[in-house]
C-alpha cells in the first residue's frame, strides 16, 4: 500500500537541500537515508534519501543525483509515496494510518448512524474526517479527542460525541434556544 509522507517544499541553500512538509508520524523511519520514494507527479522520482537534518525547525533533505538549487527547486510541490505494508499498525495504539480510518462508519455514543469517512484532510492545525452522510451530504469532524470518543477497526466504527450544531443544525437551535431561556450567553 503506497502512503504519502511528504511534500517538497522550496529549495534550501545552494546545494540541493529542499524543506518538506511532513506528513508521517514516523520520518525517521519513512524518510531517513537510503528511504527509496516514489513521487506524484511519477515522473519525478523515484527520489532516494541521501541525508536529512533539521534547520529551525523544518526537515531538509538532499536526495541522490539532486546535487544543486535548481534541480532541488523543480521538485518543488512533489508528494513523497512511501510503500507500506497493509497489515502494520503505527507503534502508538492512539495512532493510526488513513488507510486504517478510511469507510469507517461514523456513530453517535448513543449508536446513531452519522455516515462514514470518505476522506481524511491534514491541515497543520488537525487533522478532519469527511463523513459522507446518509443523504449525500457532508460533515467535516475534527479528528479530536474532545471529539472523537473511540477508534474501533474491529467493528469498523469511529464514535463522536459533537458538540452542538457540528453534525445536525437543530442541535445548535436547541442549544441556543435553551441559552436564550436561561439567559446564557454562549460566548
Amino acid at each position: 500500500m503506497q502512503l504519502v509522507v511528504a511534500r517538497i517544499g522550496r529549495a534550501h541553500g545552494i546545494k540541493g537541500e529542499v524543506t518538506v512538509e511532513v506528513r508521517t508520524d514516523e520520518p525517521e523511519l519513512r524518510l531517513g537515508p537510503g528511504a527509496v520514494l516514489a513521487t506524484d507527479p511519477a515522473s519525478a522520482g523515484p527520489l532516494t534519501v541521501e541525508t536529512g537534518r533539521v534547520h529551525s525547525g523544518r526537515l531538509l533533505l538532499r536526495f541522490a543525483g539532486v546535487k544543486d538549487r535548481t534541480a532541488a527547486e523543480a521538485l518543488r510541490n512533489t508528494l513523497l509515496i512511501a510503500e507500506v505494508d497493509p497489515q502494520a499498525t503505527p507503534e502508538d495504539p492512539e495512532e493510526f494510518y488513513d488507510h486504517q480510518l478510511m469507510d469507517l462508519d461514523v456513530v453517535l455514543a448513543d449508536g446513531t448512524a452519522v455516515g462514514r469517512i470518505t476522506e481524511i484532510t491534514h491541515l497543520p492545525s488537525q487533522d478532519l474526517f469527511i463523513v459522507e452522510r446518509p443523504d449525500g451530504s457532508e460533515v467535516m469532524v475534527p479528528f479530536v479527542e474532545e471529539i472523537v470518543a473511540e477508534i474501533d477497526l474491529e467493528e469498523q466504527r469511529a464514535v463522536i460525541t459533537p458538540p452542538p450544531g457540528l453534525i445536525d443544525d437543530s442541535q445548535a437551535e436547541v442549544a441556543s434556544s435553551r441559552d436564550d431561556e436561561t439567559g446564557q450567553d454562549e460566548d
